[in-house]
């Protein structure tokens, strides 16, 4: 079949032609036709698969060959919706309709959060017939008035799976309730869990149901492997292969942003360009960080599973699982990175005593048996033995055989909680206290006034009945969209797991001190992460005032840091950093 056959504007064919596609993948070849016919559609496709084209094609024909609406704002009627888990998936879709669309009279947007409301809410107001989102920007924008969905005639999940892992489903609901009832709806997915069926049940009328790969199985032209290696082994191995191999181009995939960071730094150290890809990372850092990788500038990109969520690369050669993934799904979207637009892939996955469990979980979800590859001298040491590892405030088991008792693993987690609050005590009596008094022009927050710097053998509990941050009603209790740049966000939270209950890590860790937290080999204690990660550096304290003699604040426990000056009788300084 060829894509002339598909019955599509010829504006949009003339754009895919350009791009030098002349044949559909079979989820496009499945999905377009069915969408064009008015269906509901449940799509079952891994990434790499054309999954983006297979909707975004026929959606544009659609809104084409029809009137545009209105808006309340007197502007363009929003007539599609596409929802995604991620902003870098979100910019990816978006990116791909103004490619196949820019020969037609439409428009485009794309929201998310991390970036400023005001370019989004300008754009909206002008009118738009196309809008690619994240729920959690939608939500805020809809709630401050700046959007109408009132005209919604195509509404469309991308990576359904990934969104209930990160908790949007509470999100997604919400949005729903504020589309027309008539509409068309579109779901797309990695994987057909329980969980996306009773979505789809919910959401979808009738739906023709397209799966391009049978369930469970990962794309058979990557080859995968597995090497053994000790616990405090993974960096220098690493780095030995991206060597011995001479890797110019490997995704990396650690299960924590404290791990990449970590990992990122350790490659650096050794002549690997390598940047650190997580949630924390604002989104120029994060846009520098994808530009350097694609364009070959950067050779090691270190990422967590969900801000990898987006990366679209067709050629991209390895990808190393540097943790094993606890929940199995995620090794399926972890190596799906690779082996793209029928391209060769290799997926190397470092296992160690820890994660042996996990690994065997992930043979038994994608029904194969990875071949194993001892690598001289990064083997386990002899005596190792499987370890709990710490997920933040809980420790979970991913070795073999039955996992310890109750108490060991209750033991494992009092050492590490009892470790941390160590620590942040120490944190405490070192740093943060008030700063030295200012000029009387200091700042509310930050690093004091001009003249006022932190002063380590003041008093660290200056603010210690100090109010806590308020947040606004909605956030509180709303999933962070990844990515958006908050030190709590759902960048290492592990999604469900039948068998494994993951809990959230900590975060909050600052590479400056990351030297110091590790064990003798250089590889981070499981046990100790959530101890460091919660002693890292310290929030700035408030700056003084405007007019008396009040100085400011030392940073809030357990994260002291600098106190801020002022000469100022304004109001009390602030302990928080933002």
């Amino acid at each position: 079949m060829k894509f002339e056959e598909l019955n599509l504007a010829p504006a949009i064919l003339k754009a895919v032609l350009e791009q030098g596609y002349d044949t559909p993948t079979p989820i496009q070849a499945q999905s377009i036709p069915s969408i064009l016919a008015g269906r509901d559609l449940l799509g079952g496709a891994q990434t790499g698969t054309g999954k983006t084209a297979a909707f975004t094609l026929p959606v544009l024909h659609k809104l084409a060959t029809s009137e545009r609406p209105k808006s309340k704002f007197n502007g363009i009627g929003i007539r599609a919706l596409v929802l995604t888990p991620t902003r870098e998936l979100a910019a990816q879709v978006e990116e791909s309709i103004r490619t196949y669309g820019k020969y037609l009279d439409l428009t485009s947007t794309v929201i998310f959060g991390g970036v400023g409301m005001n370019p989004q809410i300008s754009k909206l107001k002008k009118g738009v017939d196309l809008l690619v989102a994240t729920p959690g920007r939608l939500l805020d924008l809809q709630q401050q008035g700046m959007l109408d969905l009132g005209q919604v005639q195509v509404l469309i999940l991308d990576e359904a799976d990934r969104m209930l892992d990160m908790g949007f489903i509470h999100d997604v609901k919400k949005v729903l309730a504020l589309l027309p009832q008539q509409k068309q709806s579109l779901l797309f997915s990695a994987t057909f869990s329980d969980e996306i069926r009773d979505l789809a049940a919910n959401l979808l009328n009738n739906p023709e149901q397209i799966q391009v790969t049978p369930r469970n199985t990962t794309v058979q032209r990557i080859t995968q492997v597995i090497h053994p290696v000790g616990r405090t082994k993974k960096k220098a191995l690493l780095a030995h292969i991206i060597k011995e191999n001479n890797w110019s181009q490997v995704l990396v995939f650690t299960r924590t942003k404290f791990g990449a960071n970590n990992v990122a730094e350790f490659l650096e150290k050794n002549g690997i360009t390598a940047m650190a890809l997580h949630g924390n990372k604002s989104q120029s850092a994060r846009t520098q960080a994808l530009a350097g990788f694609k364009s070959g500038d950067v050779r090691a990109l270190v990422a967590t599973d969900i801000a990898a969520r987006g990366i679209d690369i067709d050629d991209l050669p390895h990808v190393v699982n540097y943790e094993i993934p606890n929940v199995s799904e995620d090794y399926v979207h972890r190596i799906g990175r690779t082996g793209r637009a029928g391209a060769d892939g290799q997926a190397v996955n470092f296992v160690c005593l820890d994660e042996e469990g996990f690994m065997k979980d992930v043979e038994a979800f994608t029904k194969q048996q990875i071949p194993v590859q001892f690598i001289e001298g990064f083997g386990p040491d002899e005596g190792e033995k499987a370890e709990p590892l710490a997920m933040g405030r809980q420790t979970i088991w991913g070795g073999l055989g039955k996992p310890p008792s109750r108490e060991v693993m209750a033991a494992a987690a009092r050492a590490a909680r009892s470790e941390m609050m160590d620590r942040v005590r120490t944190k405490r009596a070192a740093g943060g206290g008030a700063g030295r008094s200012g000029d009387g022009q200091g700042q509310r927050r930050g690093n004091g006034s001009a003249n006022g710097n932190s002063n380590p053998n003041a008093n660290p509990n200056s603010n210690r009945n100090r109010p806590p941050q308020r947040r606004t009603p909605d956030s509180r209790n709303r999933p962070q969209e990844a990515g958006m740049g908050f030190t709590d966000g759902n960048d290492d939270v592990q999604p469900r797991n039948i068998r494994h209950d993951a809990g959230r890590n900590v975060t909050g860790y600052s590479a400056n001190n990351q030297d110091r937290r590790n064990t003798a080999g250089g590889q981070p204690d499981p046990l100790r992460t959530s101890v460091d990660v919660m002693a890292g550096s310290g929030r700035r304290g408030g700056g003084g005032g405007r007019g008396g003699n009040r100085s400011g604040g030392g940073g809030f426990p357990p994260r002291g840091g600098q106190g801020g000056g002022g000469n100022g009788g304004g109001r009390p300084p602030r302990s928080f950093g933002r």
